[in-house]
């Protein structure tokens, strides 16, 4: 079971990015993930008038490493780690580690 999702709204714990928060966009691979807003790299693109494209510099979010990321808390306003919890029937479900709360079920992974 993955501890980060697409759709989980996640805090840079370091790099140049450090205390930036954002909403995972996509996940990679294993280790990788795209974070909205966090490692923007400036891409030089060329307009495409087929696709309605415009030519120039545009800013471009690059995959992050899923251990410089940390879950958001809502409730403690804070970083938090996330744990697996195994319910009676055999169900995972994914709680804060700190106070063994439920995740709140992100949209993505409701669609």
């Amino acid at each position: 079971m993955k501890k980060i999702r697409k759709g989980d709204e996640v805090i840079v714990i370091t790099g140049r990015d450090k205390g930036k928060r954002g909403l995972v966009l996509r996940r990679v691979d294993e280790q990788h993930l795209v974070v909205e807003g966090v490692n923007l790299a400036k891409k030089h693109q060329r307009p495409n008038p087929m696709k309605g494209d415009q030519g120039g510099i545009v800013d471009k979010a690059m995959p992050i490493d899923q251990s410089n990321v940390a879950i958001y808390n809502p409730k403690t306003q804070k970083a938090d780690r996330v744990a697996v919890q195994v319910n009676e029937d055999g169900s995972k479900v994914r709680v804060y580690a700190s106070s063994k709360e439920p995740l709140p079920a992100s949209a993505a992974a409701a669609a």
